[in-house]
């Protein structure tokens, strides 16, 4: 395969395309061959029919010719499988021209026989319907090895993108001068792009909405730790001799290789081998198993035991401790928690006796009376459902609203630039305590999130805060340790944004469980949140006109993400610029944050996320940051010429002072 520009991947091959154009063009091909096989018509038979018979004959071979094309430069770019992949293509292909000639009734030099009636009585427009049958299985036969084989390449080619990044990895967490850190980083870089380039394009194609969450979860630690481990191993090496610079440097190589293992178990598991990936048993999904079979014995009464629905309700039950046990709910809360699990026991034993009364006069169907208890003990279980989510939702609604103020943090950059290593393990305590709330409070959103999906967001958000908190308190330590340190300071501002960033995910994630509990969307449709701080790049684009998107191709892509990735760096280094202007207001600083927003909003493009949505947006929003970045570099070479002026005034006047205080 073709490598990239930058020589440390082949993801740019346009396999990625050349694959979904392979499952774009299967679509139209089944709706086509459908409607040949099953096209019914009167005995005698229209020009105006035949005609167009034989044009969607026309089209399936064209629509096969292009599969084809695909299916055989797939092949030849993969030695390994190009003897399958140009069988599949060649079936697929006799297959196409069996279609178009069994559809072809303009090249009879004399009007054919009319076809005889069909086993079931159908007449067709086309003299061998068996045959067309035939041909059709064939096609949809090949084309279905075509993805199988096209699905393994691609596969192939995450794990060898993942394999590469495990060694520069392993090469990084090595290295012992800045030189040779950032010769192997810039490598470590260009094959993040591709991995992220490769795996998010498998994201999209997943249909499991599940696995979709999990590949979301997984490439968002990725991307955040990619940033981390920057600032990380930056701080190690110049901090050698640091504990707590060592730990926090090993933290985040630990969980980047976790995630990259996860990438590479969803990836396999999109094969259909199943979903290993089992979720720890959440309320909601209890509650909606426990009121599915009571409702059904409406239908059925033998259909389940007494003890499979009492089994079912305690196990419910049981679940529900996370919230009464916990020290942060309240009295009142768990109170009424307890007095709806009761209730719903009550009202499940009226149930089970009306149940058994049913079945000792050998009832067909529920009686009215046990109509009625499955009618309460419904309504009992989901008060308790309600009561779970408000006390989950509010709680979570609190701590954001506390937490969003971010205290600890500012008073940990504070103490850490200080050298107060008492005030960074008094201010420590304070952010663990926080975090044990969050993990907890995320646990029981969990158990209220009302679909799949959001779970595994749920768990993503817990583990997220489970490792940041240590991650910043390690930070801190080291910029204690060594105040005056540069690079220090950075790291710890890193951890810390990485962490306010997890809290608006936390915001939208709760608006969205919110909005399936009331019945607003389904739930089952996550997005990829965005990471690097969310909020403080917003540009505007309300003048930004829809257009019909252009699509690139695989180098344009890979030249894409790379600038994406750039941009992100580089909008970082004028937010770290600009906080260091002491004049919050000044047209610089303006001009300089609108340049970063900018940036930022076309390296989340590269990423198919935020506000722009086609390439026109794109070259729309270069041209308006070309025009404010022209701006910006005017403004600066004013002031620097101001600046000039004004330092060889103080020049002049200082040598003009000098004879008189030599001489006095």
């Amino acid at each position: 395969m073709a490598s990239s520009p930058g020589g440390n991947g082949n993801f740019d091959s346009g396999l990625e395309i050349k694959t979904r154009s392979v499952e774009q063009t299967l679509i139209p091909l089944v709706s086509q061959i459908t409607t040949l096989i099953n096209h019914k018509d009167k005995p005698k038979k229209s020009e105006r029919t035949q005609a167009a018979v034989q044009r969607v004959g026309q089209a399936v071979s064209v629509a096969v010719g292009r599969f084809v094309a695909v299916g055989e430069a797939i092949a030849s770019e993969n030695q390994e499988l190009k003897d399958e992949m140009g069988q599949a293509c060649l079936e697929a292909r006799r297959a196409g021209d069996a279609i178009a000639q069994l559809t072809d009734t303009g090249s009879a030099v004399s009007p054919p026989p009319p076809p005889p009636p069909q086993p079931d009585g159908r007449q067709t427009v086309f003299s061998d319907r068996t045959g067309m049958v035939k041909a059709a299985r064939l096609l949809l036969s090949s084309v279905t090895k075509v993805l199988v084989l096209a699905d393994r390449i691609v596969i192939k080619q995450i794990v060898s993108s993942r394999n590469k990044v495990l060694v520069t990895l392993d090469h990084l967490e090595r290295v012992s001068t800045f030189q040779e850190f950032v010769q192997i980083f810039s490598q470590f870089g260009n094959e993040m792009v591709e991995f992220a380039h490769l795996t998010g394009d498998r994201q999209n194609d997943l249909k499991d909405e599940k696995k979709k969450a999990r590949m979301a979860a997984a490439r968002a630690v990725l991307e955040k730790c990619t940033m981390m481990l920057l600032t990380a191993s930056k701080t190690c090496l110049r901090h050698p001799d640091c504990e707590s610079a060592r730990i926090n440097k090993d933290a985040v190589f630990q969980r980047m290789r976790c995630a990259l293992e996860q990438v590479i178990d969803i990836v396999t598991e999109a094969r259909g081998c199943g979903d290993n990936k089992i979720l720890p048993a959440s309320i909601h999904d209890g509650i909606k198993d426990f009121k599915s079979s009571v409702e059904c014995l409406r239908d059925n009464l033998y259909s389940l035991s007494p003890q499979s629905v009492g089994g079912q309700l305690e196990a419910l039950v049981e679940r529900t401790e996370d919230f009464t046990d916990s020290a942060y709910t309240s009295h009142e809360q768990r109170q009424a928690i307890l007095g709806l699990c009761q209730l719903a026991r009550q009202d499940t034993q009226q149930l089970v006796a009306a149940w058994a009364q049913a079945q000792s006069v050998q009832a067909n169907e529920a009686t009215e009376e046990m109509e009625v208890s499955i009618v309460k003990t419904c309504q009992s279980i989901s008060d308790l459902r309600r009561e779970l989510h408000k006390v989950a939702s509010g709680r979570a609604s609190d701590l954001l609203k506390v937490h969003g103020e971010q205290l600890p943090l500012r008073s940990l950059k504070v103490a850490g630039a200080e050298g107060n290593l008492e005030a960074v393990a008094e201010y420590s305590r304070t952010l663990t305590e926080q975090k044990e709330q969050l993990v907890e409070t995320c646990r029981l959103l969990c158990h209220v999130s009302g679909s799949e999906p959001l779970e595994i967001t749920c768990i993503h958000a817990e583990e997220t805060f489970h490792v940041i908190g240590p991650q910043i308190i390690s930070a801190a330590q080291t910029l204690a340790l060594h105040p005056s340190s540069k690079i220090a300071k950075e790291n710890l501002d890193v951890f810390c944004e990485a962490w306010e960033s997890q809290l608006c995910d936390m915001v939208l994630l709760l608006r969205e469980i919110n909005d399936v509990f009331e019945g607003r969307r389904g739930g089952d449709k996550r997005p990829y949140l965005s990471l690097p701080r969310p909020g403080k790049h917003s540009a505007s684009l309300s003048n930004l006109k829809g257009a019909k998107a252009v699509k690139l191709d695989a180098e344009e892509q890979t030249s894409m993400a790379k600038l994406g990735l750039e941009l992100r760096l580089l909008s970082s280094d004028v937010d770290a610029e600009v906080d260091k202007w002491e004049e919050p207001e000044h047209e610089i600083v303006r001009q300089s944050q609108s340049l970063a927003s900018m940036a930022y909003s076309m390296h989340l493009f590269t990423r198919g996320e935020g506000l722009l949505k086609t390439t026109l947006d794109l070259f729309h929003q270069a041209e308006v940051l070309s025009e404010e970045g022209l701006q910006l570099s005017s403004a600066l070479r004013t002031f620097c010429s101001q600046k000039v002026a004004l330092n060889a005034e103080i020049r002049i006047d200082l040598c003009a002072d000098l004879p008189m205080k030599l001489h006095g």
